[in-house]
């Protein structure tokens, strides 16, 4: 919702005191908790966060005295009185009704002062991406420079000594800006061992990072705005509508909504589910099942472990969590909201048809299947059953006598889901043939769905190629998919993705085989590691740790490449061209 204010130039300089604030929050934050000992006297930390709330408390009091509308006002800060409640209630009670003694009720004090104003902080950066986006002044641009400001502000935290292990030594900045793009970008390649060099705190900026480069920082802000109880201005959801590929704006709340219901229910089973997968080894088996269900769902390919699966390949669990989980992360949204609407709707058509007979005859017809819905579908399970075939076959007469890979059919069907998106393993990936370390390729260069966590070209633009091949084959006008003719305009987009991903895949493994060329790496290792990199996988021969800077910095422009996608990075580069008003004659050539 845009509001309104009376002084413009009052409203200017709240906004500068706001970016200001935050910057000393989070620095104060930092000071705390980012070394093993505090920079500054704790107390000293605590009293400069009382006074950052008074100047949050008091930069919402000035603004709704500024505000043309307090109706308006108050709308789009909906939640603002109950968080202030709550706080006061926290901190006048501590000591009085809970917490009785004098060290737990401060403790109580300082978390609810420390908590509102991490509150305060996400909000404002949750709304200033939805404003960004929303701008008009290239949106694309504006996605782009959201995943960089996260990328390097989870850089800066993992660089921290308190992010690493007790003993280890902090990051280097390399190491550090791989992690955090790898996690941003829901890639899981790792330079460093996520269960072992990084403490619980790096571990936790890992997750956070998945989490918000899984849903789109510009998503989860629009999420979290939703839950503040702020309202979208028609700008806003016409942005949002865009991101999230809804047919009318009227649906963005429902379908934000549907994200955010969707992501905690599915992760919250999938936790609960992995609970009693974990050996004694594992301290913290909660965080773990937390962790590596998030990492699935947002098709990350983070591990807690140091090589991955491999020693949970016969657990139940494998397979019947973490492939549900990878595969409605890599579905997409809107296809899942499509396919809960249809049941739903068939759900009600059932009981109204029992229960309501007068309702038989003037019921209207059931909800289709979208076209969308039905590619996405479709060509994931063949995906799915072919890569499986594959791995058995080659792995059974490519891999020789003395292969050391467990070639069954359900590490076979595990490694051909998660090769499309998510990067877990639960065989040796260097051990097995070179064979189906090229199916493995394949499957990671095509990836998961549109409007997914995964990366990839998509399965819709490999469908769409070829039935453009098809088409073309059988002498039709026009492509089709089930009936269905397929505009000229998404034609181009598919043909323009593909030969844009096969270019940076190229492009991406010439430059390592330079850079590495002091290295025993063989061209097959080399454009594996490439692919993985692009589509966001995570899935590695071993190569990860070892490669040089420029290999490191090379991967990283990759992996940002693979989460935003060729045709975005393009369409930010070339946004203010203007189409020509012109077509020049045609001429006949020859192709083929």
């Amino acid at each position: 919702m845009q509001i309104i204010y009376k002084n413009k130039l009052l409203e200017r300089v709240l906004i500068a005191a706001n970016v200001l604030t935050a910057v000393v929050v989070v620095a104060s934050f930092v000071l705390l908790f980012g070394f093993q000992e505090p920079m500054l006297q704790a107390w000293i930390l605590y009293t400069v966060q009382v006074i950052l709330l008074c100047i949050f408390v008091a930069e919402k009091v000035i603004r709704m005295f500024n505000a043309v509308s307090k109706s308006e006002f108050w709308r789009a800060n909906l939640l603002e009185i109950p968080l202030l409640l709550i706080l006061g209630f926290t901190v006048v009670g501590a000591g009085r009704w809970f917490a009785p003694t004098q060290a737990e009720s401060t403790e109580v004090r300082h978390f609810a002062v420390g908590l509102y104003l991490v509150v305060q902080v996400i909000a404002k950066l949750c709304r200033t991406s939805v404003n960004m986006a929303a701008s008009g002044k290239n949106p694309t641009r504006a996605l782009v420079a959201s995943f960089l400001v996260l990328i390097f502000s989870g850089a800066g935290l993992l660089m921290l000594p308190a992010a690493s292990a007790e003993g280890n030594e902090s990051l280097s900045f390399i190491d550090a800006l791989f992690t955090a793009t790898s996690g941003t970008c829901v890639t899981g390649l790792i330079v460093k061992d996520t269960g072992r060099d990084f403490s619980m705190m790096g571990q936790m900026v890992i997750l956070v990072l998945i989490q918000l480069g899984g849903l789109g920082i510009v998503v989860f802000g629009a999420v979290f705005a939703l839950l503040l109880g702020q309202a979208f201005s028609l700008r806003e959801s016409v942005a949002m509508q865009d991101l999230l590929s809804t047919r009318t704006v009227s649906r963005i709340s429902n379908m934000i909504a549907f994200i955010f219901v969707t992501t905690i229910l599915v992760e919250a089973v999938g936790a609960l589910s992995l609970l009693s997968m974990w050996t004694g080894e594992v301290h913290n088996k909660w965080f773990c099942s937390i962790f590596h269900a998030v990492s699935a769902f947002c098709n990350a390919g983070f591990s807690l472990f140091s090589n991955s699966f491999v020693d949970y390949n016969r657990c139940w669990q494998v397979f019947l969590v973490f492939c549900p989980l990878i595969v409605l992360g890599g579905l997409g949204f809107s296809v899942l909201y499509d396919l809960v609407n249809i049941a739903a709707d068939r759900i009600k058509r059932f009981f109204k048809k029992r229960f309501y007979k007068q309702y038989r005859l003037s019921m209207e017809a059931p909800k289709r299947m979208r076209l969308q819905t039905k590619i996405v579908l479709s060509v994931s399970a063949i995906l799915i059953l072919l890569g499986t075939c594959a791995i058995l076959l080659f792995e059974r007469y490519a891999a020789g006598a003395g292969s050391r890979v467990d070639n069954t059919i359900t590490n076979a069907l595990f490694q051909s889901i998660t090769a499309r998106t998510a990067g877990f393993n639960t065989v040796d990936i260097a051990a097995m043939s070179p064979s189906s370390k090229f199916i493995l390729i394949l499957l990671m260069f095509v990836g998961g769905s549109p409007g997914s966590t995964a990366g990839g070209i998509k399965t819709v633009t490999l469908a769409v190629i070829i039935m453009t091949a098809i088409a073309a084959l059988r002498k039709r006008r026009e492509v089709e998919l089930f009936r269905r003719s397929v505009r000229v305009v998404v034609v181009g987009r598919a043909v323009t993705v593909t030969l844009l991903f096969v270019a940076v895949l190229f492009s991406g493994t010439l430059a390592l085989s330079i850079t590495e060329n002091s290295s025993c790496f063989t061209m097959l290792e080399i454009i594996f590691e490439a692919a993985s990199a692009l589509g966001t996988v995570g899935l590695t021969t071993g190569i990860t740790s070892l490669l040089t800077t420029g290999g490191k910095l090379i991967i990283i422009a990759m992996m940002l490449i693979g989460r935003l996608g060729p045709l975005t990075l393009l369409a930010a580069l070339t946004f203010n061209l203007k189409p020509v008003r012109y077509n020049y004659p045609q001429e006949a050539v020859i192709v083929g």
